[in-house]
């Protein structure tokens, strides 16, 4: 009897250290949830992201690694993050390349019967110019392999048209973009091995408009360089469908633009110190630079001014972040990742501790949730806060790919997170003269930037 009673008296113990656990949970769950709460209602109320991103792209504008713009910008963004009161704000010097696309591209079917077409095309980043007029007759692939099996007198001589789309079965939209998109990096090196003089790409996107997409490609030093330029998907429609009626037509294709010396540029970095563990940092950011076609709104003004914001939401939230939350404006993702890998070196250097780093890479729409990049324990405690985010529709945390900038620091921090956001009009007007600040809805930009800084209060509060 007595053995049964201290049984029954350790199993009452350990009941109520387990019931007396569950409640403390709970209680810093609601603490949470009202600090969370706190979060929001600044954003929604005072949020200052749209009104920084208006400036960035009206006044500013495109801003391609290397142009006026773009150190307009670096200027822009050191000015808003010392106006914040933030503990530091710097600049971290690195070079980036200088393309520039010089006149505005044109292109013209010629059917062999004398009529002609105008096709709405753009030169790929990076691309060389043509010299004057290219004219020549049109090869259609639908992949890289295809390109690679057909014989070698089909390609020689002639333009490679890549004319495969991006799959539209997909639900998230990123998937298919990445997919698709050996062919605009890859297509003229691989068109150049089997002799042809250009490379023709339909732009990546599942919207059927007359918006040519531009972004990187390559070239490889053992390769000849010939020009490349994505052609819209109304463009490529028209363009296959002509090619099926008459396979001699040719394409004349006249680009102006070329590869200038390096130059030096910033990225632009604000920081609020821990204040237990300062040693421990929490980085945020987006890239400042962006193509130079339109204003570069959702591709990544929103990221810049959400990872700015996550820094004022917690002062104006009257929060003091135990670890150091840092905001970095990138320089150079989009045709180098110069600034990411800058950044990344310095810290290596420096022997920081990065705790985790966020990027905002996939535009201002309405908030989903985030990627995260880690090993699977640390996936799970990120995991655990899941329902905090679902009363504002932010609650899907997955393993996956966490973003471009960050990347670099992949060696050095715990996690990688990436900001997701409904992605189905994202591909509609990425890379192109689209992407302009009247795209970008106030409420979806702000609440975005909120879920950052919430998630990012809970990795300065917990750790991981």
């Amino acid at each position: 009897m007595r053995t049964s009673f201290r049984r029954l008296t350790l199993g009452a113990l350990v009941l109520l250290a387990s019931a007396g656990a569950a409640t403390a949970q709970t209680a810093t769950s609601k603490i949470d949830s009202v600090v969370i709460r706190k979060i929001y209602d600044e954003a929604l109320a005072r949020g200052q992201s749209y009104e920084n991103l208006r400036y960035l792209t009206t006044r500013i504008g495109g801003r391609l690694s290397g142009s006026p713009q773009a150190e307009q910008a670096v200027q822009w963004g050191k000015t808003v993050m010392e106006k914040m009161g933030l503990d530091r704000v710097y600049l971290q010097e690195v070079m980036v390349p200088h393309w520039v696309r010089g006149a505005k591209e044109k292109a013209q079917v010629k059917s062999s019967k004398g009529k002609a077409l105008n096709l709405n095309v753009c030169a790929l980043g990076g691309s060389i110019g043509t010299n004057g007029k290219l004219k020549a007759q049109v090869v259609e692939v639908q992949s890289l392999q295809e390109l690679a099996a057909l014989p070698a007198e089909k390609v020689k001589g002639k333009i490679v048209f890549f004319n495969r789309p991006m799959n539209p079965l997909y639900i998230e939209t990123g998937r298919a973009y990445g997919e698709a998109g050996d062919q605009r990096r890859s297509g003229a090196i691989e068109a150049a091995k089997r002799g042809a003089v250009g490379a023709l790409v339909r732009s990546l996107s599942l919207a059927h408009d007359d918006f040519p997409h531009t972004g990187t490609m390559s070239y490889h030093d053992q390769v000849t360089k010939v020009p490349a330029a994505a052609v819209s998907t109304n463009g490529a429609d028209e363009l296959s469908h002509l090619l099926k009626a008459d396979p001699g037509l040719t394409v004349e294709l006249e680009m102006s633009c070329q590869q200038l010396p390096e130059v030096k540029s910033y990225n632009v970095v604000g920081e609020i110190k821990g204040s237990k563990y300062p040693d421990e940092i929490i980085t945020v950011g987006g890239h400042l630079d962006s193509w130079d076609l339109a204003q570069g709104a959702h591709d990544d003004g929103t990221g810049c001014t959400q990872s700015m914001e996550v820094l004022r939401l917690l002062k104006a939230s009257g929060l003091r972040p135990e670890r150091t939350i840092r905001a970095v404006l990138f320089m150079n993702e989009e045709n180098g990742v110069r600034g990411g890998n800058k950044y990344a070196e310095l810290a290596k250097a420096a022997g920081e501790k990065h705790l985790a780093a966020m990027e905002s890479d996939g535009g201002g729409f309405t908030p989903r949730g985030f990627n995260i990049e880690a090993d699977p324990a640390t996936v799970r405690k990120v995991q655990q806060w899941q329902p905090l985010f679902a009363p504002y529709g932010s609650a899907e945390f997955s393993a996956g790919h966490a973003g471009t900038d960050i990347g670099p620091l992949k060696s050095q921090a715990k996690a990688l997170i990436g900001y997701e956001c409904d992605s189905q009009r994202y591909f509609d007007i990425h890379h192109t003269a689209a992407d302009t600040f009247d795209k970008v809805n106030r409420r979806e930009l702000e609440l975005g930037g909120a879920s950052m800084a919430a998630l990012v209060y809970l990795l300065s509060k917990y750790g991981l």
